[in-house]
């Protein structure tokens, strides 16, 4: 079989119409005419030498064939994306400074550095983990570029980039008598997850009491270990020596939590607008 060499802008407009599912929506997306988005389907088609698309009514749907590209060309799209910024020989001045809520510091925080790393080897990045009042003056003041945090904060741009399910959990070890309150391990005010159980357990009208409160993560971590109480958190915290309790304990369902990313508006620093492409959702 001959080698043939696939064009990425073909491939591209390729996955805009696979997910618009119709010329008009792929040549919005693309920056094309449907004229244009169609002429390059159809070059496509011919350098494959398979149907990739039909009419159904009004929509375009992917044959079997279709369906097989689409896999590879998100990945190949990916991968072409991912080279470009990494051939980047941008030289930053400074140092992006970044804000970061306890809960993420140390469980999907380090996915996103890793790819900052190898996308941006240049790049130097400063973290900085407080609490979330703090790290938003810190954003308004300057002396932050961009703040991960679970908290909505309304005056600043921001991105949605992860939500996860809030449970509750406790040690493993961890026994309650139904008949008495609920122990609860919490973290002082303001706290999005002390908010939700609250709320949560007020509306069942669930008793509970206060076992163990802390300022720290570290703290409740320890706390449940320790086999002093539950508390919500999200998924993201359960780590050996910790577990899922809920349904056994007859507890109310939590909404999930958004992670967020806050920028300010207006700011346009190199280090900050490439981190922050990062971290939307692709």
């Amino acid at each position: 079989m001959a080698v043939r060499d696939l064009d990425i802008g073909l491939l591209r407009t390729f996955l805009a119409v696979a997910d618009r599912e119709n010329f008009a929506g792929a040549a919005d997306q693309v920056f094309r005419t449907q004229a244009a988005v169609s002429q390059q389907m159809q070059r496509l088609e011919r350098l494959l030498d398979c149907k990739l698309l039909v009419r159904v009514g009004r929509h375009k749907r992917l044959t079997e064939q279709g369906v097989r590209l689409r896999e590879y060309a998100r990945r190949m799209l990916a991968l072409n994306d991912e080279t470009c910024r990494a051939m980047d020989k941008s030289v930053f001045a400074a140092p992006t400074r970044i804000g970061v809520c306890a809960d993420a510091v140390d469980t999907i925080l380090p996915d996103y550095l890793a790819l900052c790393a190898r996308t941006y080897p240049g790049m130097r990045i400063e973290i900085q983990v407080n609490r979330s009042r703090w790290l938003a003056s810190a954003l308004r003041r300057g002396d932050i570029d961009l703040l991960l945090e679970l908290e909505q904060f309304d005056e600043f741009p921001r991105i949605t980039f992860r939500t996860s399910p809030v449970v509750w959990i406790s040690g493993t070890h961890f026994h309650h008598q139904q008949n008495l309150p609920l122990p609860l391990v919490l973290v002082d005010s303001p706290c999005v997850f002390r908010r939700m159980a609250l709320n949560r357990l007020e509306q069942e009208n669930r008793p509970w009491r206060n076992a163990f409160q802390t300022p720290t993560l570290a703290g409740v971590r320890a706390a449940l270990r320790a086999g002093l109480g539950i508390t919500p958190r999200t998924i993201e915290m359960l780590t050996p020596g910790l577990k899922v309790v809920g349904e056994e304990l007859g507890l109310p369902t939590l909404p999930s939590a958004s992670y967020h990313l806050y920028m300010r508006a207006g700011d346009n620093s190199d280090g900050a607008r490439k981190l922050s492409e990062l971290f939307i959702p692709s």
